[in-house]
């Protein structure tokens, strides 16, 4: 009783949905139009003059849509009708309705109620003129039942009995003779059975779609929630950035004022000392103005005695002339705060060129086992900083655009061996403890000063040598101690080959010349088309031809020993991701200049290497051996590293460089 009464109850709760919105009541011969809305179909035609369109949502037809009866729905509102009309009011109605349904006239006086109906005349009789069928002996195998209304609708259109059968199979009602002929092996049953099959069926839908609501409204209370909670992290996520943007916007103006005190004491401190020549050159100019007049005084003495007297009592000619100083603003100090101050910019602009995924990977340099990103979280910038290591800039240039990883223990490797002495134990390193974004950002700078020194020099005119060291520049040998290792560059010269750039790979910032022979970098891009093959994110070239078989040997000529690479590619190196740069990949290795480290790398891993700072560097491909050896060309040719790897495909010459101004050149190799 009680699953009754819940299935009624859910049932009652679809009153809307089979609700007609023109007639607002229950479905009459529900008919669906095809943007999906339901209506009674005489409420609806009655819409429907000389224009289609639907009434609920206005969808306009240009047509006049056909109409076809929702059966299911139509089932689901007579269910509806049934079990709500066990309401009082309802219930009086339906017993008055079926007063007068339930009577069931004799069709032959049309007046007297019916008492019986025979299912062979397909007529309803009433007492009397039911007599001939029970005394007649010719009506004697007629088959008389309880009066039935509506006889047209159950007789069979094709062969006029009555359709007292249900076929199953086609889901219609069939007479005795269809079930002999036209649903001949078809499974049928009896209206009843069928009707109580449907019955049971529909109830099964209607707990079904409770259950769906029910899952439907959870769900939506829980996106309500969600909704709620992303708010609060929003809101949360914006405070704290804020917070990190607005440290970094204090620490900027903090360095922006004591950049410009640097700059007000500079001047003052120049003013102070042309004050001090313009006051000296003043007073030199009252005591020649003096002896000037003494000798206009002299000059008109008449006395020839008077005047050979008074002559040598005049003061000493004045014989220097005066000079203009050489006093600017260009102090230590302040060069090395405005290019500090431009290289900083230069940074941040080639950060914020890039997605904030891929900026990570350039504020946070280090080895692979010290980097762990996390993309599903935010971390605090003092916390980022302190956790990664921030370096603002890169001494010298600024970093690439793409992920260039920074070791923090090599020591720079170029520069004279020194013949005697103790050699210091390298010290062990000790973690220091987390500093604030503030810290490193200011400790990081005062070591880029030292690199800043020779752009000083130059506007100063002056050499400066690093802080520490005395006024002399160190000399880089040529040629790297594994001397007995060198070979003769002619036999290198046996496997020469020409080769020439492929301008569809070259980054845009990279410009080809000398028939496709030099690469240049530098901040403006060149018009070249889009295309599959071209670096778009690192400035990268490759060779026009690549090597699977034999031997190779190539010399490249470097404008400068600092970020550029050379290596070697399989053509099927990334060409747009952040991973396409040399070294940094399965497909590629290079050695690298960086700074004055040499580093050689290959999937990610570095190896640092002994800086020979060469000015030619040669490399021999031995396909069948799978080595590839890169040699300081001078007088004979000196290795200073081999990668050994199988060759799975073909492998091309590549190259990378960074550095604005920067360049490098094939060279023609002549025996």
């Amino acid at each position: 009783m009680a699953d009754v009464e819940e299935a009624q109850f859910s049932l009652m709760s679809l009153e809307d949905e089979l609700t007609c919105s023109i007639c607002l009541s229950t479905f009459e011969c529900p008919v669906t139009i095809p943007c999906g809305h339901n209506f009674c179909q005489d409420c609806l035609l009655a819409t429907w003059k000389e224009t289609y369109s639907c009434p609920q949502c206005r969808t306009h037809f240009a047509t006049k849509p056909e109409l076809k009866k929702n059966t299911v729905l139509s089932t689901v509102v007579e269910t509806f009708n049934l079990r709500s009309s066990k309401s009082e009011v309802s219930l009086l109605k339906e017993e008055k309705k079926a007063e007068v349904k339930d009577v069931i006239r004799c069709d032959t006086c049309m007046e007297a109620e019916a008492s019986q109906t025979c299912l062979t005349c397909m007529a309803s009789y009433c007492e009397e003129h039911l007599r001939p069928h029970r005394e007649n002996p010719v009506f004697r195998l007629h088959q008389l039942g309880e009066p039935v209304g509506d006889l047209s609708e159950r007789i069979c259109p094709d062969h006029h009995k009555l359709m007292e059968l249900f076929c199953s199979q086609h889901g219609r009602p069939i007479c005795s003779l269809c079930l002999q002929h036209v649903h001949k092996g078809c499974t049928f049953t009896s209206p009843e059975e069928q009707r109580s099959m449907k019955e049971s069926d529909l109830r099964e839908k209607l707990a079904l779609l409770d259950g769906k609501i029910i899952k439907n409204e959870t769900v939506i209370n829980q996106m309500k929630d969600m909704q709620n909670k992303l708010k609060d992290s929003a809101t949360n996520r914006k405070k704290a950035v804020a917070a990190d943007y607005q440290q970094m916007r204090d620490m900027l103006m903090r360095d922006e004022r004591d950049a410009l005190i640097a700059v007000d004491r500079e001047m003052e401190s120049g003013q102070t000392k042309l004050r001090g020549l313009m006051k000296k050159f003043t007073e030199n100019i009252d005591n020649m103005s003096k002896a000037k007049e003494d000798i206009h005084s002299l000059l008109s003495q008449s006395q020839t005695l008077a005047f050979l007297q008074a002559s040598f009592n005049l003061p000493p000619a004045v014989n220097f002339d005066p000079y203009t100083p050489r006093i600017n603003l260009d102090s230590k100090k302040v060069i090395a705060t405005q290019a500090s101050a431009a290289a900083l910019k230069e940074y941040l602009t080639e950060i914020c060129k890039q997605p904030v995924e891929t900026r990570m990977k350039m504020i946070k340099p280090g080895e692979a086992s010290e980097i762990n990103y996390d993309t599903d979280s935010v971390l605090s910038g003092e916390k980022a900083a302190s956790a990664s290591g921030f370096t603002p800039f890169s001494p010298g240039s600024h970093q690439e655009s793409e992920h260039t990883r920074l070791p923090r223990s090599h020591s720079p490797g170029p520069g004279p061996q020194p013949k005697a002495g103790p050699k210091k134990k390298p010290s062990k390193q000790t973690k220091k403890p987390p500093q604030s974004t503030e810290e490193i950002l200011r400790n990081n700078l005062a070591r880029s000063m030292e690199n800043l020194r020779e752009l000083a020099a130059k506007l100063q005119g002056t050499d400066c040598p690093p802080a520490g060291e005395p006024n002399q520049k160190p000399e880089t040998p040529d040629i790297p101690l594994n001397v007995t290792a060198a070979e003769k560059r002619s036999e290198l010269l046996k496997y020469g080959t020409v080769l020439t750039l492929d301008p569809r790979t070259a980054h845009k910032r990279i410009t080809l010349t000398e028939d496709f022979t030099k690469a240049s970098v530098s901040d403006e891009h060149a018009n070249y088309p889009d295309c599959p093959q071209r670096f778009s994110v690192c400035s990268q070239v490759l060779t026009s031809k690549g090597f699977s078989r034999g031997r190779h040997y190539w010399e490249v000529r470097m404008s400068s020993n600092n970020f550029i690479g050379i290596g070697l590619a399989y053509g099927s190196i990334d060409r747009k991701g952040p991973t396409s740069r040399l070294g940094r990949n399965a497909q590629s290795w290079c050695v690298e200049w960086f700074n004055v480290k040499l580093s050689a790398w290959h999937n990610s891993s570095e190896t640092v290497l002994v800086n020979p700072s060469p000015k030619r560097v040669g490399v021999l491909l031995d396909c069948e051996g799978g080595m590839a050896t890169f040699y300081n060309v001078a007088d004979r040719a000196y290795p200073f590293h081999s990668f050994v790897f199988p060759f799975a495909e073909a492998v091309y010459p590549a190259f990378w460089i960074f550095s604005s101004g920067s360049s490098i050149s094939l060279c023609k190799l002549q025996s």
